[in-house]
């Protein structure tokens, strides 16, 4: 954690690569760090915690945040301002500091990329349907579109998300993925192992992986599935600040 937003970083992905990148915790205090925005919540309560946020990450213009429909939309950004809220966009790229990309969660995937020699970055949200439907290549896509990356050069980190044991899903969740629903079911899905199967295979550079489950860690995390539906939103978020080295790339 650190300062006083509840936030785990990814491992290393400061000191190799420049950039902030990370996702926030449920917390401590009384009624947890929620930043959901379609909450019951008092709106200037959720702003004010994500204005903490943003005043934790410093060195970033803007914000860009979608409303999420589990689809494969990534929105490239090249030069926006102020904060940034787009319909039915899953994903957001781009190769400019000062811009902090982010997606909410509450056991899905948030699929963290990094092309560090062309500066450029993607982050995706990634649950059964499009990690099924090929959200990750479609980041893959764009930022090699955009910026020439190739896929030996992108990083990759699977983020905070519910784990196979905890995550039990229907018949037409595993033919999605080409398989066959064997017996009488439910059966259970590891979306993280699917991204990483799938990151292989496009042969990305390099691929990690965290070791929570946001359900069966819920003390910590936030999770729609542990809760039946009623827990809050965790951001996971991803820039190069414009003080950070390569930022001027």
């Amino acid at each position: 954690m650190a300062g006083p937003v509840p936030r785990l970083e990814v491992p290393e992905w400061r000191d190799r690569f420049g950039l902030e990148a990370g996702i926030t915790w449920r917390g401590t205090a009384p009624g947890g760090f929620d930043l959901g925005l379609a909450t019951a919540e008092p709106v200037g309560d959720v702003m004010a915690r994500w204005g903490a946020l943003r005043a934790a990450t410093p060195g970033f213009a803007a914000t860009v945040l979608g409303r999420q429909v589990h689809g494969t939309e990534v929105r490239w950004h090249a030069d926006p301002a102020g904060w940034v809220l787009l319909d039915g966009v899953d994903g957001h790229a781009t190769d400019r500091p000062g811009v902090l990309l982010a997606v909410t969660l509450a056991d899905c995937t948030p699929v963290y990329l990094a092309a560090p020699a062309r500066g450029a970055i993607a982050l995706l949200h990634a649950g059964w349907r499009g990690t099924a439907a090929g959200i990750l290549a479609r980041g893959v896509a764009l930022l090699h579109g955009r910026t020439g990356a190739r896929p030996e050069e992108i990083h990759a980190h699977l983020g905070v998300a519910i784990c196979g044991a905890c995550y039990e899903v229907g018949r037409e969740v595993v033919e999605a993925f080409g398989e066959q629903a064997a017996g009488q079911g439910p059966w259970r899905l590891d979306v993280r192992e699917r991204l990483a199967g799938q990151a292989r295979a496009l042969g990305l550079a390099e691929v990690s992986r965290s070791a929570w489950c946001s359900a069966h860690d819920r003390d910590r995390f936030y999770s729609h599935r542990a809760s039946r539906g009623a827990d809050g939103r965790m951001v996971a978020y991803l820039g190069r600040p414009v003080d950070s080295p390569g930022a001027g790339r």
